[in-house]
């Protein structure tokens, strides 16, 4: 069975890479249970924001300038990132980087390396095969053969072998069919209801996003420009002209923001790196 899900906090979070600031006094609460999405642009700080969770951001030579990061009320701020997977957080990278000469049967259970009790393995490894039957026939088949939808099954069943109390998942709509996609999220929310884990949802696809989370954020230049429920957002004009693809005379009203001035930024057409 997993763990139940716990809160993750992030207070006045400011990321740089070199004398480039990714994120500036970012705020973002995920409480215990419950399913958040994080939207933005290319350019936004979602990365960023990711690999700042995972431990993953000294890869990127980037490092936390200032703010606190906790999970259950515990910092993970510059933990390593197989501790902070044995804290209870788990990701479905963007791409999901699968072993792509391995066996589904093989990546699956390579999310399970930080458990040392095989029955309980075994128990996770048949209740992923019941969420995702498609995979039941294709265990023995090398992960690089599937199909995209069949393989981000296997990058979500993966994450979820290391029994989550927190699932990140980052992009999971990326270069998937809407079909595909659908069924993924209405998932989530299945293992969100049942198992009690904490979702963050990183994502472009702003209105399947905000179909089944609970709260979101909007990620603008690194910085928290929106948040509130998923329901205020949707309604929200900013959110449908820039997001939903509608909302009038909101796109004028966004162009007026006022940006915090100082420092370098992301710019919003910048094409490489952080999304």
């Amino acid at each position: 069975m997993n763990a139940s899900g716990l809160d993750l906090t992030i207070e006045g979070l400011t990321v740089v890479y070199g004398g480039v600031t990714a994120l500036d006094d970012v705020k973002i609460n995920v409480p215990s249970g419950g399913f958040v999405t994080v939207l933005g642009a290319n350019g936004a700080g979602k990365t960023t924001l990711v690999r700042s969770i995972t431990g993953l951001l000294y890869l990127h030579k980037g490092r936390v300038r200032r703010g606190s990061i906790e999970l259950g009320g515990e910092s993970i701020l510059g933990k390593k990132s197989p501790d902070i997977v044995s804290a209870g957080v788990a990701q479905v990278p963007e791409g999901r980087k699968l072993f792509p000469n391995l066996t589904v049967k093989e990546n699956l259970l390579c999310g399970a390396a930080s458990r040392s009790d095989i029955s309980g393995i075994d128990d996770s490894l048949e209740q992923n095969l019941d969420l995702f039957p498609q995979l039941r026939p294709l265990l023995s088949q090398t992960a690089g053969l599937l199909s995209g939808g069949e393989q981000q099954m296997v990058a979500v069943g993966r994450a979820l072998m290391s029994q989550p109390s927190l699932l990140i998942c980052d992009e999971l709509s990326l270069g998937l069919a809407p079909k595909i996609v659908h069924r993924l999220f209405e998932l989530l929310t299945e293992i969100n209801e049942t198992r009690g884990t904490s979702i963050l949802v990183i994502e472009q696809n702003a209105s399947l996003a905000l179909q089944h989370a609970a709260d979101a954020y909007v990620l603008e230049l690194g910085r928290v420009l929106m948040e509130g429920s998923a329901a205020e957002l949707r309604g929200n004009p900013m959110v449908q002209e820039l997001y939903l693809g509608g909302g009038g005379e909101a796109h004028t009203s966004y162009a007026a923001i006022e940006r915090p001035s100082g420092g370098k930024r992301w710019g919003r057409k910048r094409t490489g790196g952080d999304s």
